[in-house]
């Protein structure tokens, strides 16, 4: 057993300064079979420490329904027996690019507002998750025999709200479970945030990409001693679907990483390995600027963040970049690289050769249909992830006249007496040609990610405002709801037929006849947006916007011979368009 402490000026480890020198990697981000190769080559790189976030929203779907929290174990389990220390950022909040910045859902229409403050029944909430979750942290403690060093308290709280009874009620409740390696905040190098989002008594750490010296010197500001630590060192970033692919220098990223380590601190890199936002998990921004109320931004399925350790577990310039830095500050020599693991033979070209319209679908997987005045959110409907179906009557006889979701929330396609008559957006929730009465309007809304970072966190999706004719509310709205959820039974209850031919929306089934199994990468050069599974394993969203053109194939989900796909078009696809082709990476 040992101990860890913090001490005035350093990282103590049974009495003797340690310097952490962390890299992420979020376990649900990478394939189970894959994480002892990713955590050797974070070892490889030069780290002795792993950081994982711990997304709430993943493990406890529905109030009191845990998932797989186990997984967490297995992953520090892992950790200790690649010979590395870990740090766990439990949350509640972990943004991360992650739905709903990792709260539920269910929770944040609950609460609303209140999320994230000292409201008694959010914080009930957060009880009942980290006794569950705590099960599987506190016996990995360093002072257990385990590998987990430090536990967050939070998440950069300073860019969010001012409510520090909240942290310090957290504090205490993880206390209260059993934890008690050192706790620490996480926040950017400004005045308003480390005073939002540390705690006295608490190690307060500093997030940043550049001028580590400036940051170390404002958190010195608020913190006399303690040893420093750079939480986040963005060493890369993360793209939006329609934007542009974002990368650093690694040159130039190498030598950010110096300064921080000549100033004597510790560091964890962000990302060090960043992975996949498989199952449709990825979130979303608001632009606009520094206060985040601006257009909508969805993450890319994609995680890989121009990280040293690329989505498909490679090394990067970047990473030899960074080894040739770390080496200068280990005291043994770094080990030798892990064999990669395998990689697809040959490319394999999809058979589509089923269908079925997505009404089909949503009748076979959705959840019951509602009738109300007014269109129900999807919280209201208990939808996540997915999409919502929206049908009204239009009545008349009447003139034409526009017709509008107000307060829509992301992106809707919208169907009069069965035809396409357009795609509306937040910026442009009208149709372009107005309807005449009578008619029968459907409305798809599909969510492209919960927001995860910024004032807008937990904001609804759905038409949340209405739906319009002129100035006329549309009452009587039946709604039914289509979350991706539901596809992890399978899909043999919808009943397919061949495919239609013209390039219309629905769910595709086909096959991969594959010789040589290993990490590939999925092509789908006719499709629109939508989702992708094989074998039942959801690849995550794919969207012809770019700039993320294939989505990543862990090896071990593939299979010698027969491969089932899936593939959920929400828009539409190319008539006789090119098939779907997994290529190796």
């Amino acid at each position: 057993m040992s101990e860890f402490t913090v001490g005035e000026s350093d990282f103590l480890l049974d009495g003797r300064p340690v310097r952490l020198l962390s890299g992420a990697l979020h376990y649900f981000r990478v394939h189970e079979a894959q994480w002892r190769h990713r955590l050797a080559m974070l070892r490889a790189m030069g780290l002795n420490c792993v950081e994982t976030y711990v997304p709430w929203n993943l493990h406890e779907p529905r109030p009191g329904a845990f998932r797989d929290v186990r997984a967490v174990g297995r992953f520090l389990d892992a950790v200790r027996e690649a010979g590395l220390w870990a740090i766990v950022r439990p949350g509640p909040y972990i943004c991360a690019e992650w739905e709903n910045g990792g709260l539920p859902a269910w929770l944040t229409h609950e609460v609303g507002t209140r999320a994230r403050t000292r409201d008694e029944g959010y914080l009930r909430a957060v009880h009942s998750w980290f006794r569950r979750l705590l099960r599987e942290v506190v016996p990995r403690q360093i002072d257990r025999g385990g590998p987990v060093l430090m536990v967050q308290v939070e998440n950069e709280y300073g860019s969010y709200g001012s409510d520090t009874g909240q942290l310090t009620a957290l504090a205490e409740l993880l206390r209260a479970e059993g934890v008690t390696v050192p706790l620490f905040t996480s926040d950017g190098p400004e005045d308003h945030m480390l005073t939002g989002g540390s705690l006295p008594g608490v190690l307060a750490t500093v997030n940043f990409g550049s001028h580590a010296r400036v940051a170390f010197d404002t958190l010195r500001r608020h913190r006399s001693g303690g040893p420093l630590m750079c939480m986040e060192f963005w060493c890369g970033w993360f793209d939006h679907w329609a934007g542009e692919h974002v990368v650093r220098d690694p040159a130039e990223a190498a030598e950010a990483l110096r300064e921080i380590l000549d100033s004597g601190a510790s560091v964890n890199l962000y990302m060090a390995h960043g992975g996949t936002s498989f199952g449709g998990w990825a979130g979303a921004n608001r632009g606009g600027g520094a206060l985040h109320e601006g257009p909508l931004e969805p993450d890319v399925t994609s995680y890989d963040y121009d990280a040293p350790i690329d989505e498909q577990g490679r090394p990067t310039e970047k990473f030899w970049r960074f080894r040739e830095v770390l080496a200068g500050h280990r005291p043994v020599p770094l080990p030798e690289l892990p064999p990669h693991p395998p990689v697809l033979d040959t490319p394999v070209e999809a058979a589509l050769t089923a269908w079925a319209p997505l009404a089909d679908v949503l009748e076979a997987l959705g959840g019951e249909e509602t009738v109300t005045p007014m269109p129900p959110s999807f919280e209201e409907l208990g939808i996540t992830r997915g999409l919502v179906r929206y049908a009204v009557e239009v009545p008349g006889p009447r003139q034409p006249y526009p017709l509008t979701a107000r307060g829509l929330r992301d992106l809707a396609v919208v169907y009069v007496d069965g035809a396409r008559a357009g795609v509306l957006t937040e910026e442009e929730p009208g149709l372009k040609e107005p309807v005449a009465g009578p008619a029968r309007v459907e409305v798809w809304v599909e969510s492209l990610g919960r927001v995860n970072y910024g004032p807008r966190l937990g904001e609804a999706k759905g038409v949340t405002g209405g739906l319009l004719h002129e100035r006329q509310y549309l009452h009587g709205v039946r709604a039914r709801g289509l979350d991706l959820d539901a596809f992890e039974a399978g899909v043999d209850a919808v009943p397919f037929g061949a495919p239609p031919g013209e390039g219309t929306p629905g769910l595709y089934r086909g096959m991969l006849m594959v010789r040589g199994a290993g990490d590939a990468r999925l092509e789908l050069p006719g499709c629109t947006r939508g989702f992708v599974w094989i074998n039942g394993f959801g690849l995550g969203r794919y969207w012809s916007v770019g700039p993320q053109r294939s989505l990543y194939v862990p090896g071990p989900v593939l299979r010698e011979g027969e491969n089932e796909l899936w593939v959920l078009e929400l828009q539409e696809t190319a008539p006789d368009g090119p098939a779907p082709r997994l290529l190796p990476v």
